[in-house]
């Protein structure tokens, strides 16, 4: 039985200038959410603040929020919110700034919650805006948790990723403006552009594809296909990154209702083993799991009658020469090179990657040993 679409939050802006929409809202206070200094150096939260301000919005800033985001950071950003008292916050960051700044967006509006555990099922997951609304502007074309019910948040303990999603945490506005992805560097530009392939790719395969994602997913990846490497190449082609970002975010609303694949399985372990970078580990991993998932013949079709509209023959000769383009390894020893610890940790790294969400709706859900053989391949080439 198809499970109910939800498209997006209440307001949803793309294109060149539309960053200005935010002098619009009728809000009183505004939580900023970032990363590290790059939106700083580059002059958009200065924007962001000012049209804010212009807004008669009082500004508080919440820096600090680390590649895979902890508890811990999102504990702490909740905190400073319960004191300053937001109507909106406002995520303006890359796919860990966001993910932090939803997850710190529910301890603030349910202080009586203080474990991460409290969001994980079999808990019932809490009612949202009823102190605020939730915005996000991504600085990356690639994780579109701009569009995303989903999270993930590192136990600060363990270090294990934990998946979380619901449609409560679908952003009630999301403004893709392709001048906040402008100081992307290449390096990041083509692992978050690949990480948005590996969406659309596995949406498009995934056991609970529909009508409406099939043809938000194939479109974006066939634009990701084109414009990745211009935008890889030139910083500055602002068409190129547009169309990025675009194609992120329906990429975004494909996975989010239909969910993905064991690439996102995979990656998600890696993550948490190995603190790989979740782009990087989903464009190596992907043509592996294109081979793999070809055992399935709905799968194999799709496969061919995508790789057919962007003019090749072979899908997964396709995503290896874009990866070559990109300077992306195409195994992960050349990225993890302690192989005994890899190695020694094989049936744990398994286990973590078939209770993870996105493997029940992959078009085949493998085995333990099939993972096992899966990650012995990726790491090794074979």
């Amino acid at each position: 039985m198809m499970r109910p679409m939800k498209l997006a939050g209440s307001q949803l802006l793309f294109g060149e200038g539309c960053l200005e929409h935010l002098k619009s809202l009728k809000i009183k206070k505004a939580s900023i959410v970032i990363g590290g200094k790059s939106v700083v150096k580059s002059g958009i939260l200065d924007k962001v603040e000012n049209y804010l301000t212009e807004a008669g919005a009082k500004i508080q800033l919440i820096e600090g929020v680390e590649p895979d985001p902890s508890f811990a950071t999102v504990w702490r950003g909740a905190k400073e919110m319960q004191t300053f008292e937001p109507d909106l916050i406002v995520a303006l960051g890359g796919g860990s700034t966001m993910d932090a700044a939803k997850t710190m967006w529910v301890y603030y509006e349910h202080p009586e919650l203080n474990t991460l555990e409290a969001l994980l099922p079999p808990n019932e997951f809490p009612k949202l805006r009823e102190k605020a609304l939730f915005c996000c502007i991504p600085s990356t074309a690639g994780t579109a948790s701009e569009v995303s019910r989903s999270v993930v948040i590192s136990d600060t303990d363990t270090g294990i990723k934990h998946g979380i999603g619901n449609m409560e945490m679908m952003p009630d506005i999301a403004i893709c403006d392709p001048e906040v992805t402008r100081s992307m560097p290449p390096r990041i530009t083509a692992e978050t552009g690949m990480d948005a392939l590996t969406h659309a790719l596995e949406a498009l395969v995934s056991n609970r594809a529909n009508y409406i994602a099939n043809v938000l997913a194939s479109q974006a990846a066939l634009d990701i296909i084109e414009n990745l490497p211009k935008a890889y190449r030139n910083s500055d082609d602002i068409k190129a990154r547009e169309n990025m970002l675009n194609a992120s975010m329906a990429a975004g609303l494909a996975f989010t209702n239909v969910s993905l694949g064991i690439v996102h399985s995979m990656a998600h372990t890696l993550g948490s083993c190995f603190h790989v970078p979740h782009g990087l580990c989903n464009a190596v991993l992907l043509p592996y799991i294109i081979r793999f998932n070809e055992k399935d013949k709905r799968a194999a079709d799709i496969y061919v009658a995508f790789a057919d509209k962007a003019g090749s023959d072979n899908l997964v000769v396709l995503v290896e020469g874009l990866n070559n383009e990109l300077n992306i390894p195409s195994v992960l020893k050349e990225i993890i090179p302690d192989e005994a610890k890899y190695m020694s940790i094989l049936g744990e790294m398994a286990e973590m990657a078939k209770a993870d969400g996105c493997t029940k709706t992959n078009p085949i859900i493998p085995g333990i040993e099939e993972l096992k053989e899966l990650f012995i391949k990726v790491y090794k080439g074979e």
